[in-house]
């Protein structure tokens, strides 16, 4: 899929909504309802990253070809783990640099599992959890692209992601009543039975990742389905702004409450696609809306959020007389610090790799070729 402004525009608004969120890890207490709520741009991320990654996967399967599960999953490895493993290794090597002073088991963060069964006690580089959520799924996820191409009848599509979402909410409900309803019954702190068995687990999280991946599903295999969506891509855009602040109402800053993590996370992530679709949809303002700085912060969002909450444990701890205190400067002296190390690791690791990724790629396409005793002159080869 060619780039489109739309989808820029929200990757920046994710990973801004998502620093703003962390900002008081280096002291910032402002910012209202952006703040409290930029929680929700993790929602985004996961919304995009399943219509993305799920188009790529849905392509060649609806056009009756093969996927090539080995290509799947090298553009992943290559596009997710060169700067993880760059800031991961800053982690361990350097604990002075974390945002807390201790973090969870090395074996935890290579194996994609901290999010299962969190150590709130060791909270450094805890935003991990969501990488693991999207890592997990996507293991699994071509698998059931095959299941679903495989004799594809709309209704079973439809069967299977209503029985993810269902089952989600449920899961959820029982989760709730049985782990934090006890401890806010007793007067206890709910917040680490909440973190531990709603908030971080990939089982109680898909509904976003759902969301988009039915988004692509639709794209690629209900060609008059999607058509309807770019015709009325503006409204489309509306009513996803709208579900998304009835959900900033819903949850108020208060998550732990049985109705919103069994309700809302559905309705937040049939905001979020619906955004993403009005994004990606052709005919719309919010696909075409071009605002600058936004595909320059979308490029780089993934070593953005990699890197962000260290460098505010840095500005709170070691930076904080020179940087704090100082109002519109404090904040603007942040921002340029966290945009600069993001910058950074995109430019030295993550941008690197990606060349290197293509270059293996065509490698590997030339192989194919030669071994299928075709050509060795490609074209178009680059995905």
């Amino acid at each position: 899929m060619s780039r489109r402004p739309g989808l820029d525009l929200l990757r920046a608004v994710a990973i801004v909504w998502v620093m703003v969120f962390h900002s008081y890890l280096a002291g910032w207490t402002g910012g209202g309802v952006l703040r409290w709520s930029g929680w929700m741009g993790v929602d985004l991320f996961f919304a995009l990253s399943g219509f993305l990654i799920g188009s790529q996967v849905f392509a060649p399967l609806a056009a009756g070809r093969q996927l090539d599960l080995t290509d799947f999953y090298l553009r992943r490895s290559f596009r997710t783990l060169p700067a993880y493993l760059v800031v991961l290794a800053v982690y361990v090597v350097w604990p002075s640099m974390r945002e807390a002073p201790t973090m969870m088991p090395l074996w935890r963060f290579l194996t994609y599992t901290m999010n299962l069964g969190v150590d709130l006690n060791r909270p450094a580089f805890s935003h991990a959890w969501s990488l693991c959520v999207e890592e997990q799924f996507y293991l699994l996820f071509p698998a059931l692209a095959l299941m679903l191409a495989w004799r594809a009848r709309s209704w079973r599509v439809a069967l299977v992601f209503a029985a993810l979402v269902l089952g989600g909410m449920t899961l959820r409900a029982a989760l709730w009543w049985h782990y934090v309803a006890p401890v806010q019954a007793a007067g206890g702190n709910a917040g680490a039975p909440y973190m531990r068995y709603l908030y971080d687990p990939t089982w109680a999280r898909l509904d976003d990742l759902v969301a988009g991946v039915g988004l692509a599903a639709l794209r690629s295999y209900r060609s008059r389905g999607w058509a309807w969506l770019e015709r009325h891509a503006n409204a489309v855009a509306v009513v996803g702004v709208l579900i998304t602040l009835a959900c900033m109402v819903l949850f108020d800053g208060r998550r732990i409450d049985v109705v919103p993590n069994v309700f809302g996370y559905p309705l937040l992530a049939l905001g979020m696609a619906a955004l993403v679709a009005a994004a990606a949809a052709g005919r719309g303002v919010l696909a075409q809306l071009r605002v600058p700085g936004a595909q320059w912060l979308a490029l780089v969002s993934y070593s953005l959020y990699l890197s962000h909450k260290m460098v505010y444990g840095q500005l709170h701890g070691r930076l904080a007389p020179w940087v704090q205190g100082h109002g519109v400067f404090t904040v603007l002296m942040e921002a340029a610090a966290v945009l600069l190390v993001g910058a950074a690791l995109h430019y030295s690791i993550e941008r690197p790799f990606l060349r290197l990724r293509e270059h293996v790629r065509h490698r590997r396409a030339q192989h194919l070729h030669l071994r299928a005793g075709a050509s060795p002159a490609l074209s178009g080869t680059q995905v």
